[in-house]
């Protein structure tokens, strides 16, 4: 079923051989994301599509993303969908690149809250994350995510492991303290061959005990070991202080608010 007439068409009647010029520009300073997407869709709507930078590009407050030409229709129908394309991609790509450098060089950061984004927005989310500099999960394919859940069914830390075993690539396992005290569960887990051990409590004195536990049992060398829990991007530098390899930043970083982006049209001189 078709929707309503595009009025726009009725308001440049007349004016549609009329060929224009136009220039997209990032109002704040971010990363970019989206471009690809940006282009395919100034295709499908026959303008003209020209810029110079690529994704994961950083652009200043008022610099150019791209230059459009087409007919005054076309390039109204631009505003919205070409925006649409770029500035949240480009606002999560930000969020991503921000977060990465307050972390620092030596913490991996992770944006684990993609895997909960609706279905037809998981590509975009991804790609934007990437884009930024963040990784969209734990370890590289293949791997088991061995979460709280699994824990508590299979009967404990060990034989959720266990359970895992055969399988492909490395067991990641979640420790929250609920079956031992969470330094126990840890070490219980490096010694059944867990891969990365995932303290999920938001409570920095667990991470602190996981690590410290690992550490006087000799284990730690063999495991890599993780945060999350209600983590800021406010969070990172103190987090980047902890014996940690990496941190799931969960939402804090997919809800970022867009960059924003305005297109001006290109006046004759």
């Amino acid at each position: 079923m078709s929707g309503p007439p595009d009025i726009r068409r009725h308001i440049f009647a007349g004016r549609l051989d009329q060929a224009l010029s136009a220039v997209l520009l990032a109002e704040t300073a971010g990363v970019v994301s989206g471009l690809e997407r940006a282009r395919d869709l100034a295709q499908e709507l026959g303008l003209g599509f020209a810029s110079s930078l690529r994704d994961g590009q950083e652009v200043a407050a008022g610099g150019e993303l791209a230059r459009l030409t087409g007919n005054p229709l076309q390039l109204t129908r631009a505003e919205e969908l070409l925006i649409g394309a770029l500035s949240k991609a480009s606002g999560i790509a930000t969020a991503a690149r921000r977060a990465q450098r307050l972390a620092g060089p030596r913490l991996r950061v992770v944006a684990g809250g993609v895997k909960k984004m609706p279905p037809e927005l998981k590509d975009l989310v991804r790609r934007a994350i990437e884009d930024g500099g963040a990784a969209v999960r734990m370890a590289e394919h293949p791997f088991v995510y061995l979460d709280k859940n699994y824990v508590h069914m299979l009967g404990g830390i060990k034989q959720a492991l266990q359970a895992a075993e055969g399988l492909p690539g490395s067991r990641i396992i979640q420790v929250r303290g609920e079956t031992e005290p969470i330094a126990q569960e840890a070490i219980e887990a490096a010694r059944a061959g867990a891969g990365l051990i995932m303290v999920d409590t938001g409570a920095r004195q667990d991470a602190a005990a996981v690590s410290r536990g690992l550490r006087q049992a000799g284990l730690r060398g063999q495991v890599q070991v993780a945060f999350a829990g209600e983590i800021s991007l406010a969070d990172l530098p103190d987090l980047a202080k902890l014996d940690l390899d990496a941190v799931d930043i969960g939402y804090a970083i997919v809800d970022a608010p867009c960059l924003p982006m305005r297109l001006d049209l290109l006046r004759e001189a």
